[in-house]
């Protein structure tokens, strides 16, 4: 039976061995064709980052003391969750999950930020508590949010007011620099300078829901 089973490719006919060479090719490329299925089936949040739309704003990095200051005056705690939107690297998620021990979601348009903030998440060891997700911040459900700090542009934010809106009440958001529409009064600012850089920042605290002039 062996005998029978062994081929000598030297001996087989021209045709054959362009058969055998299609035989071949097909055995290579089945297993890739497979994989490509079941990547098909892979949650969105984890599938690597694809160029979506053009970012809203170029990303500038929150000092590290600014957000501490963000975070106190937010008083996150161990069970809140915590969302960033436009994340960048994920400083502000990976410091609340590092000084809280809050889980995060961070969501970033731009596919090198996305990649980067995942590194910074798992450089810092907090995969089990922050998950980075691709996604357009304005299309995003913030129903179930406790606390977002933010740092966007004023016309960023007055885009986010319907879905801030709807979040939950007793939900808190802190912004950095630039607070919501006029309209919308805060229940506390702050002013403070970083060490970093020594220039003076103003932070405004808002909590759902949201209270007006």
């Amino acid at each position: 039976m062996m005998s029978f089973m062994y081929f000598n490719f030297r001996r087989l006919p021209q045709a054959l061995l362009a058969v055998a060479a299609i035989l071949a090719i097909t055995a290579v490329l089945a297993p890739q064709h497979n994989l490509s299925a079941a990547a098909q089936n892979v949650a969105p949040e984890e599938r690597d980052p694809e160029q979506m739309r053009e970012p809203d704003a170029v990303y500038v990095g929150t000092p590290y003391d600014i957000i501490s200051a963000m975070l106190e005056m937010a008083e996150v705690t161990k069970g809140d969750l915590v969302y960033d939107l436009g994340c960048g690297d994920a400083r502000i998620l990976v410091l609340a999950a590092q000084k809280y021990g809050a889980s995060g979601v961070g969501y970033e348009i731009d596919p090198d930020l996305v990649i980067r903030s995942r590194q910074n998440v798992a450089r810092n060891n907090v995969q089990d508590l922050v998950k980075i997700i691709q996604a357009d911040i304005f299309t995003l459900d913030l129903s179930n949010v406790d606390v977002m700090p933010l740092y966007l542009h004023p016309y960023m934010l007055s885009r986010l007011v319907p879905q801030i809106e709807a979040m939950k009440p007793g939900s808190r958001i802190v912004l950095h620099d630039y607070g919501l529409p006029e309209r919308f009064k805060p229940d506390r600012t702050m002013a403070i300078v970083s060490n970093e850089d020594g220039i003076e920042r103003r932070l405004m605290l808002y909590t759902l829901p949201l209270k007006r002039e």
